[in-house]
């Protein structure tokens, strides 16, 4: 059991050693990408494909890699017990958190770090005292069964509650993992308990997170001014996870957009956005700039190449007078 704010746990080479050195480049999204393949069922989105499609998420895996993350989620998303048993599932909750991890550690070798994930449950209720220790059981079950396998580090995220947030930190803190919370923030940016993003920052990091920040349902103009002001409001490291989508300010959330699940491509943004976003986060003092839903590893090259993390890119014989391809033919120049 690990002390409440207790050690860092630096290690030679984990995450919080690479934070100290630098801005961390994390990988994309793996469940709306793999629904978009066919592989995961579109509304509840479990991910029941490491166990029945293992290629296609190892595949994903290696693709995020070659595009220059440094991180690999484990696909351990919604993976706990309660939110399993909605598609028959509440047996599998070891295997597929086990497969999860072992899967990305299998592509990362010794090129990337593996972060095992807890999520949301919708199970936590502030107003059942019960519910808090039935997700500490929950998030126990999946770590238990993640940590198995060898990840580096834990990322918790994606939670409304930041009741539910510190419940999750309570548990990593006593694996002596390293940690990453972020929370998530829909119509308003207040957390569900009334809390602002440099309230839950702060809440965060006085309970013990290593990373605290802000991941998934808004895009990065809608999301990396709450990670700023979380940026303002702690010392220590700060994560921003946006979504690729566009989506209107009045509807931040792309989970209530009407394309969603079933057209979400449909907002997809470009790759000169999403690099755009990195390079002012890295700029805005932002530690662990990764993206989520909608992101594919198109979107990671580019947050790469303005991160300086991309290699050059190969070069050929350009010739606008005797043109080889519609790019010369057509003048394109940058």
């Amino acid at each position: 059991m690990v002390a409440k704010g207790g050690s860092r746990r630096k290690g030679s080479g984990g995450i919080l050693d690479k934070l100290e050195k630098g801005v961390v480049l994390g990988d994309g999204g793996y469940l709306l990408e793999l629904e978009k393949r066919g592989y995961v069922q579109p509304g509840p989105f479990t991910p029941e494909v490491v166990l029945e499609h293992p290629a296609a998420v190892r595949e994903l895996h290696q693709e995020f890699l070659d595009a220059g993350a440094e991180v690999l989620q484990s696909l351990a998303f919604y993976a706990s017990k309660e939110k399993l048993a909605t598609v028959g599932y509440a047996n599998k909750v070891r295997d597929i958190n086990r497969a999860a991890v072992r899967l990305a550690r299998e592509v990362a070798g010794d090129k990337a770090l593996v972060a095992a994930n807890l999520s949301l449950t919708w199970q936590y209720d502030p107003k059942d005292k019960r519910s808090a220790d039935k997700v500490r059981r929950l998030f126990d079950e999946q770590l238990e069964a993640q940590l198995r396998e060898g990840a580096d580090f834990v990322i918790a995220e994606t939670f409304s509650w930041l009741g539910e947030a510190t419940l999750a930190v309570e548990r990593i803190l006593r694996t002596g993992m390293p940690s990453m919370v972020t929370v998530s923030f829909d119509k308003e940016p207040r957390s569900y308990d009334g809390y602002s993003p440099a309230d839950c920052a702060r809440a965060l990091r006085d309970f013990g997170a290593d990373v605290v920040g802000v991941n998934c349902l808004r895009n990065p103009l809608l999301l990396l001014p709450i990670a700023k002001e979380m940026r303002q409001a702690v010392t220590g490291f700060v994560a921003c996870q946006p979504t690729a989508y566009r989506t209107p300010r009045d509807v931040p959330d792309f989970t209530a957009t009407k394309e969603f699940p079933y057209e979400t491509e449909t907002l997809v943004l470009s790759r000169k956005v999403m690099g755009a976003y990195a390079a002012e986060a890295k700029a805005a003092g932002i530690n662990y700039i990764g993206s989520c839903c909608g992101s594919m590893p198109v979107h990671v090259r580019e947050m790469a190449r303005a991160l300086g993390k991309a290699p050059p890119d190969r070069t050929w014989r350009v010739d606008y007078k005797k043109p080889m391809s519609a790019y010369e033919f057509y003048q394109h120049r940058t």
